[in-house]
Order: C-alpha cells, then sequence, then structure tokens
C-alpha cells in the first residue's frame, strides 16, 4: 500500500506519509498496528484525519478539480483499492473491488459490476477468476462509459508469488492469465476508431525476491533482554514491531530513548540484518549512531518509526533460477515464497511501460532512472494538465531536463557497515540497491 499510494501521488512515503504496509499510527489507532490492508482499520483512520489520511494531492484529486474522471477497476487488498484513489466519494469517481461493497467509497460500482457480470467468483489461488473478472470488467462496462483515465490494478502475479513461489507453475499460471486480462483491454483498445488517441501504461509496483532463510529476529531480541513485542495489539512493552523482509521498530511515548539505542546496536551485530535507518540526523546518517538517514530513502515523515530495518538479500539465483535471495521474520509467507519490501535490486526492479497511442518511439528504451511515481504526471501530461505542487515525478513523455547523478551514501557502528546507491535526476531520488 505504500508503493500504491506513491503511484497515486507521485511522491515518496517521506511525502505522502503511508509509510508501510502496517505501522503504528498512534494517534488514530493506539492500541494495535494499523493494518493498511485492512478496510475497517482504514475507515477509522481516516475519520480521525478528516479525510485527509493521505494529505497531499493524488491523480484522483487533480483529475477532479479539471472536471475529469477516474474508474478504477481492483482486484488486490481492500487497502490498494482505497489508496489508488483516497478520495474517490469526493471526488465523484469511481472505485471497484472485488472484496466488496465494504472495500470501496464507492458501493455502487460493486453493484454495477455484479449486476453486469454476475456475482463474484469463488476465490482460489492463483486468483484466475479475479482476472477474468476484472478484464471482463474493464472492457464490457467502464470503458465503454468513457472515463478520461481507467485503472485495473491486479493483484495477481503477485499474490501466488508470494504463497507458491516466483517459479512455481501457479506463479506461470497467474502471469500468463494476468497477460491473458491485459490482452483483452489492448484489443479492446485497438478495435476503437480514436484507438490513437488513447494512451496506455502498463507498471508493476515493485519486484519480488525469493525467501531463503526465516529469521526469529524479535524472539531472539526478547532472548536478549529488549522489551519489545512483535504482536498486533500494542500491549505493556516499551518496543513495538512489524516484520517482514523489512520492519519497523517504535519506542512508546515517554519511554527511555537510551532503550533504542541498545537494541540498535544489539540489532548491527545480527547476521542478518542488513541495514538500519532512524530519523535523520543529517542528510546521509540517522540520529543513532551507525544509521543511515530515514529521509536518505525517501521515508522521512512525522509518522516515521524510531528504527527501521532491512533484512539482508544477495543477488544470488533462487531454486527457480531466478536473481535475488532474502531473509525475512516469520509470517504467513512460507519458506521459499516470493517477498518484497527491501532494497535488493530485483525487489526494485519494476516494469514500466508507455504507449502514446500513435505510435512516437515505439519499441525504444530509455536509460534514465524512471520509477513509480513517474506514472501519474505522465498521465497528467498526456492530458494536458499540470500536477500539484506536492509532485516530484517528472512526465516521461519528456526528455529529462538534466543527466542523472549517482552516489553512494554510507554509515556504521563497531564492526557494522551499511551503504545505500542512489540516483538522482529532475529532483527525484530512486534506490538502486544496496549492501555492506
Amino acid at each position: 500500500r505504500a508503493a500504491t499510494t506513491s503511484s497515486a501521488t507521485r511522491a515518496p512515503p517521506g511525502e505522502h506519509a503511508i509509510v508501510g504496509n502496517a505501522f503504528h499510527l498512534r494517534d488514530a489507532i493506539p492500541e494495535r498496528i494499523f493494518d493498511t490492508s485492512n478496510a475497517e482499520m482504514i475507515r477509522r483512520a481516516e475519520a480521525h484525519h478528516g479525510g485527509r489520511l493521505v494529505a497531499v494531492e493524488t491523480l484522483g484529486d487533480v483529475l477532479a478539480k479539471a472536471g475529469k474522471r477516474l474508474a478504477v477497476v481492483h482486484t488486490g487488498s481492500a487497502g490498494s483499492a482505497h489508496f489508488i484513489s483516497p478520495r474517490a466519494r469526493v471526488n465523484g469517481h469511481w472505485t471497484f473491488s472485488m472484496h466488496g461493497t465494504d472495500a470501496t467509497q464507492t458501493p455502487e460500482a460493486v453493484a454495477e459490476a455484479i449486476d453486469r457480470l454476475g456475482p463474484f467468483p469463488e476465490r482460489e489461488l492463483p486468483r484466475l477468476s479475479d482476472l477474468r473478472y476484472g478484464g471482463k470488467l474493464m472492457t464490457e462496462h467502464v470503458l465503454p462509459l468513457a472515463p478520461d483515465v481507467a485503472l485495473i490494478w491486479f493483484s495477481e502475479p503477485d499474490t501466488t508469488f508470494h504463497y507458491k513461489g516466483l517459479g512455481s507453475a501457479e506463479a506461470k499460471a497467474a502471469t500468463q492469465e494476468a497477460d491473458r486480462a491485459f490482452g483483452t483491454i489492448l484489443d479492446w483498445v485497438e478495435a476503437q476508431p480514436d484507438a490513437e488517441r488513447i494512451a496506455v501504461i502498463a507498471a508493476s509496483d515493485h519486484g519480488q525476491i525469493s525467501t531463503g532463510s526465516i529469521e526469529p529476529l524479535f524472539e531472539a531480541a526478547v532472548a536478549a533482554g529488549c522489551g519489545l513485542s512483535a504482536t498486533k495489539e500494542i500491549g505493556d512493552a516499551v518496543l513495538t514491531a512489524t516484520g517482514g523482509i523489512s520492519g519497523e521498530i517504535r519506542l512508546r511515548e515517554g519511554a527511555d530513548r537510551a532503550t533504542l539505542a541498545r537494541l540498535a546496536a544489539w540489532l548491527m551485530e545480527q547476521p542478518a540484518i542488513g541495514h538500519v535507518f532512524s530519523p535523520a540526523r543529517n542528510e546521509v546518517e540517522g540520529q543513532v549512531d551507525g544509521t543511515l538517514s530515514l529521509g536518505l530513502i525517501g521515508a522521512g515523515h512525522q509518522r516515521q518509526p524510531e528504527l527501521m530495518l532491512i533484512l539482508k538479500s544477495a543477488l544470488n539465483e533462487d531454486q527457480y533460477g531466478l536473481p535475488g535471495l532474502g531473509a525475512m521474520t516469520p509470517g504467513d509467507v512460507p519458506l521459499g515464497g516470493g517477498m518484497h519490501g527491501g532494497i535488493n535490486r530485483h525487489e526494485l526492479n519494476t516494469v514500466l511501460i508507455v504507449a502514446d497511442g500513435e505510435g512516437r518511439d515505439a519499441g525504444a528504451v530509455s536509460r534514465e532512472p524512471a520509477g513509480i511515481i513517474d506514472i501519474t504526471p505522465t498521465v497528467l501530461g498526456l492530458l494536458g494538465l499540470a500536477p500539484a505542487a506536492t509532485m516530484v515525478g517528472r512526465n516521461l513523455a519528456r526528455p529529462p531536463r538534466e543527466e542523472a547523478r549517482t552516489s553512494r551514501h554510507s554509515s556504521g557502528a563497531g564492526g557494522f557497515t551499511q551503504h545505500v546507491d542512489i540516483v538522482e535526476q529532475d529532483g527525484r531520488r530512486f534506490i538502486l540497491g544496496g549492501g555492506q
């Protein structure tokens, strides 16, 4: 959901403030970890923030101000469906979610889909039927209504990558079905008399790598005497944590900050730890000795955690011969399943294809840095609309204004060293990877 929000806002988490898929949002949900996939928790958080949980302007906001319409067909989580257009109801837009009427601000979209296509298919893994339903909804209902921007979000192959593995037979079936569903949309576009006026953008919000080990990091921290809890409920522990390939650690309000420094030092001694970040001391270093700055990776915000950790990964091949292998903390993804959330370059690499409908530069490959924050400004540029002041991405239909600059930023303490490689261009910053 952090990546979804970046796609919608043309900004990193340090700007849009959805700083993770799960984090402790103390002001709105003090008693438990905020699961950003949970529709009820999102409603609670939005109510607390007056409908501005995402405080910066989104694609939907800019379109609405220009009198243009956005329609979304979403087969992924309720949270992702929300954050791609967080003010859909206020903006007069339309969002369909495969999770039903309770998972969208516009339940009429679900009612229209059922009236047109019939009831939702039974849930399965891979979610092949969801892909077919979503693709059919686009071509038979949404696109004929001619919204100014139509967006479809496929949950596959991401879901099956997680639970069956990147190179599994199930993952291949999910990828093929996503291709077929997308193909029906391309066929619809090409059949239109004004096809040359329709631009198509295909993108993924992240990559994935396989998990090579499961590290009981937080259990080890408790055994070492750290007062830490990784449960969803916020109890009496001095420190709360979330995990995965990456995770966050937050200090209870009023607790001794020396506790945080001791935990950070302990983390840097653990073989499974690759990177540790904390709020900025300066542009590179975090406030906690040996850490890098959260601001360096676009995660610095008033909602930022006291510590962010990323477990080690490598570029080695996995069991399927695919590059990228990492560690994670225990969760519902099995050993060998796919994961993302770290800074391995194979997690960071995304698909990004732009076709403007007129065939200009057809087949050209750009070597300029680009990412999901560039999708919204490209869409707005193609519509002749200016981006909001909070948006930092660039319009990919135009050449960049300056040459890209790469740099390496390092920090460490004792025997622990870490670095992050960055590329910057036109006011944007992308992480290329990191290591030790």
